[in-house]
């Protein structure tokens, strides 16, 4: 044999096809798919190969990526077209266009739906990942110089364990006592300089604000900094910092802090952590875990050097051209001498006073710009932090700041955001509800229906984790995102709405305040008294995860005795109902002698020259279906109906 197809070589060799496809197109052998004809030569090099090094199928399935790149260009490394993508995008909830930028952990869900894995790098042109209604801008013909930038932590925990103290004790300068009873009273951005290397923290009042930068498209952290008090152990805000750090996918280091405290208890704290799944290292897991002391100042060279080895890892890179500025805004504030205020962190770019810009709904010039210590500077680079002044209103935490071409660019940037805003908030509706799952679900092989949930007590949370959990199906399943003791708060509502998720209680309340921010954020609450009801209603959702079996109805059968050509529709066939009734907006076939010439929608029905819904056996009617004219005498033309069949969990 002088050829052979593609899908006959795979199987031949055992395996898949797009496997096979994937490997011939990393060797440059120009495929589209498993119909492909391969050369005798050609086949015979690749079963050779095959036969001595398997692992070429792993090589060829992986994408290397930046950090975040457009659709275009992920479609061009998946060797596939852009529509594809777009596609897949949309069934995870996403929509894109071929020129947005994705982020890597998104395009490595995509690539799963083709076997592929990603592998991040700075081999391509890293971009930061862009809000969905953010247009990217045109690529540069110009090469795109890369440098490696400073990795950005966010610091969470419960509240008094410590995380101000020890960015105290890094920053070698006293943060606490300029804030009221030592808690952080707001979003700060530090930058520290390490034996030589910079590192950016985020200082947050919580884990609220982080999962709230990124509901609103705010990627900014590369590394979690889980602070634990040695003497408090794992608390439940500290459970709720895990949760939302897992749903952001960032490492986590864990920073066990006051061990110099003579009832801290540091074995107590591994244990608890381990029950969260963050196993220790020196447990035989994959968490690094620092014991420190931060007012001591003991352990923070050690929690230094892991977050360098963590970073440095992760290869961090970033674009410094000063033509291409991008950063996120941290927090927003109005001054009285200042006027409006922004605290920025640079992710792209070079940024310099006079620069115009344009954030969210808000627009400016740059007028001035201070870095973390309060000092004057001319221009900020990638993963630097800096209070800028000049916009014209205070932005809102997430949003995207970008260079504009000129002032005048960037206003008009700006009102059509602001108007985008308004007409999306005009048409947005519930953004996950239990009755209207179908429509959200994404395509994989198991679906899941995230859930945060809240109990009464805890006896309470784990009975019912333990019902819903038990809920199994092969294709559906629950996933609890989230779960604590107490009445829901708008921590819960930030967590649902930047996961996708909805939110449940169980012998809990709901705040006027926090219903409302639910309702602001399109996150449903559900809260229920009696279990039963609870499992029902979430059974009924997954039922609603799983695809519908289709069936078909027959409704009755025409036969064509004439045909008549009428303007503007076309060729009219003239039928005797012989059986059932003929339906507008139903399918039809048309059959000769008993074979189907066309299938489509009965989109015309007559009786006489009037418009009909349906006709019943022994009248006569006029039928037109979409995309077909060759009627001829004797056809049959057969009517039915597809019903869609819910299948029960």
């Amino acid at each position: 044999m002088s050829e052979i197809k593609v899908f006959q070589l795979a199987k031949d060799l055992g395996i898949t096809t797009g496997d096979l496809v994937a490997v011939l197109k990393d060797l440059d052998v120009q495929v589209t798919g498993g119909s492909d004809d391969l050369d005798a030569a050609t086949a015979d090099t690749v079963r050779e190969m095959l036969a001595q090094d398997k692992s070429l199928i792993d090589q060829a399935k992986t994408v290397q990526i930046p950090q975040s790149l457009s659709v275009r260009e992920f479609a061009e490394a998946m060797g596939l077209a852009p529509a594809d993508i777009q596609k897949r995008l949309v069934e995870m909830g996403i929509l894109a266009s071929v020129n947005q930028q994705i982020g890597s952990d998104v395009a490595a869900k995509v690539a799963e739906k083709w076997g592929y894995t990603v592998k991040v790098t700075a081999s391509m042109k890293p971009r930061e990942p862009k809000p969905a209604k953010l247009q990217a801008k045109p690529k540069s013909k110009h090469a795109v110089k890369l440098v490696p930038r400073p990795p950005v932590i966010t610091v969470m925990g419960h509240v008094d364990h410590g995380k101000t103290t020890l960015l105290d004790a890094i920053r070698r300068t006293d943060v606490t006592q300029h804030e009221f009873g030592g808690i952080t009273q707001h979003i700060g951005a530090y930058q520290v300089d390490w034996k030589g290397k910079k590192i950016t923290f985020l200082d947050t009042p919580g884990h609220e604000a982080f999962t709230a930068m990124r509901a609103r498209g705010a990627s900014v952290t590369d590394i979690a900094v889980l602070v634990v008090a040695a003497d408090d152990s794992v608390m439940p805000q500290t459970i709720e910092a895990i949760d939302h750090a897992r749903a952001a996918e960032v490492p986590i280091i864990v920073a066990i802090n006051k061990v110099d405290k003579d009832d801290a208890n540091v074995e107590r704290t591994m244990q608890q952590l381990s029950e969260n799944n963050l196993v220790p290292e020196e447990w035989g897991g994959d968490t690094i875990t620092v014991k420190i002391s931060a007012k001591q100042g003991q352990g923070i060279d050690e929690l230094l050097e892991m977050i360098l080895l963590v970073a440095e890892m992760a290869d961090l890179h970033a674009e410094a051209s000063a033509s291409r500025v991008q950063g996120s805004v941290i927090e927003a504030k109005v001054d009285r001498g200042k006027g409006p205020v922004a605290t920025v962190l640079i992710q792209r770019g070079t940024l310099k006073i006079g620069a115009p810009v344009v954030a969210g709904e808000t627009f400016g010039k740059v007028k001035a710009m201070f870095d973390d210590k309060g000092e004057r500077i001319s221009k900020a680079g990638p993963a630097t932090p800096v209070e800028l002044v000049g916009l014209s209103t205070t932005p809102q935490a997430g949003d995207l700041l970008e260079s504009a071409k000129d002032e005048r660019d960037a206003r008009a940037t700006a009102e059509k955001r602001a108007q985008e805003s308004r007409d999306e908030r005009m048409a947005t509706t519930t953004k996950i509800t239990l009755e209207d799952l179908y429509q959200q679900i994404q395509e994989g092989t198991i679906r899941k229906l995230k859930v945060v949930l809240k109990a009464d007590v805890q006896g309470s949370e784990e009975v019912v984790r333990q019902s819903l959990v038990g809920i199994e199906h092969e294709e559906v399943r629950v996933d609890i995102i989230h779960s604590s003791v107490g009445n829901i708060n708008e921590s819960d509502i930030l967590l649902a709405s930047a996961s996708n998720a909805i939110v449940i209680g169980f012998n809990v309340k709901v705040d006027a305040q926090t219903q409302k921010m639910a309702e602001i954020n399109h996150v449903e609450v559900r809260t229920y008294n009696v279990i039963y009801e609870l499992t029902k209603e979430v059974r009924a959702a997954l039922s609603g995860l799983l695809e519908p079996t289709i069936e078909e109805e027959i409704l009755g059968e025409a036969e064509v005795r004439a045909t008549f050509r009428i303007p503007g529709i076309g060729v009219i066939a003239g039928c005797m109902v012989t059986s059932g009734r003929v339906v507008r907006n139903e399918y039809v076939r048309v059959k000769r002698n008993g074979e189907i010439i066309h299938q489509g929608k009965l989109d015309t029905l007559k009786h006489l020259k009037d418009e009909a819904r349906e006709m019943a056996q022994g009248f006569e009617c006029g039928i037109h279906s979409e995309g077909f004219q060759q009627y001829e005498e004797g056809d049959i033309i057969e009517c039915y109906a597809l019903k869609k069949i819910a299948r029960a969990v």
